[in-house]
């Protein structure tokens, strides 16, 4: 038993539907992420990492096994109770571009308000605080549409800051930016997980920022084997030449990234 586990996973198997037949791209998985820890899950196109996530976040429901944070089962209480535990980022783009940042944050609130969603005092405090710990609040009065995309992805880090969860779980939150806003994003999300306690998961494509900043890697493999470890560790191990069906990409452990 690992008390510090806010995530855990007991033989999970997730997948999809395609018409009558149900496909299982993996299975038999045990998974845990400790509070205070980013985790980065990586693995080429297909291979089911945004197939695992929506399964962890419950937007699709697994082929079997169970999914537990802070103890408590997911797939067993109702969403606005799911919502205390779990604050996701996707990947896609919100149409709230006629929100401020700050009502955008505020939204986050929504699993501890009352039926009319109003915000107390306390409330209000906790969405500066979120803003402030994702380093937009300078721009709190500002509209969305009005944002870049590094400082959009910044308003809806501190939407799910605003949610108070332990957990937090984000797809591809480096996809539209450029590279200073990917490595500000993946700096921030560490910064999040390390001084905030946060169990942080994300998926993403940017190899070499995750090696980088990662405490722990989930590495979907070619024969669909997920290996966790310690960034330090997996490398160490060869881990990282398991990831792609092309021969012809190596890994280099010197730039921590991929080259022909």
């Amino acid at each position: 038993m690992n008390d510090n586990a806010i995530l855990t996973t007991h033989n999970l198997a997730v997948g999809y539907r395609n018409g009558k037949q149900q496909v299982t791209l993996l299975s038999g998985l045990n998974l845990h992420l400790n509070k205070g820890k980013l985790v980065a899950l990586l693995g080429q196109n297909g291979a089911g990492k945004s197939t695992l996530l929506r399964a962890i976040t419950c937007d699709e429901r697994p082929i079997g096994g169970t999914i537990e944070v802070d103890g408590k089962n997911l797939l067993e209480m109702p969403q606005k109770e799911r919502s205390r535990l779990l604050g996701l980022v996707s990947t896609e783009r919100i149409q709230a571009g006629a929100l401020t940042v700050e009502e955008l944050v505020g939204l986050g609130r929504q699993p501890h308000t009352g039926f009319l969603g109003r915000l107390d005092d306390e409330d209000h405090r906790i969405v500066r605080q979120a803003m402030a710990d994702a380093g937009i609040a300078a721009k709190a009065g500002d509209y969305i549409a009005s944002l870049s995309d590094g400082e959009r992805q910044k308003a809806m880090i501190a939407r799910a800051l605003a949610q108070e969860t332990p957990l937090i779980v984000l797809d591809e939150p480096t996809a539209f930016l450029d590279v200073a806003s990917r490595i500000e994003t993946m700096r921030l999300l560490q910064t999040l997980a390390h001084d905030r306690g946060k169990a942080v998961l994300l998926s993403s494509h940017d190899i070499s920022q995750s090696l980088m900043l990662a405490d722990e890697l989930w590495l979907i493999t070619t024969d669909r084997q997920v290996l966790t470890g310690t960034t330090t560790d997996l490398v160490a191990a060869g881990a990282m030449d398991h990831l792609f069906t092309n021969r012809s990409i190596h890994f280099n452990p010197q730039i921590l990234d991929y080259s022909f």
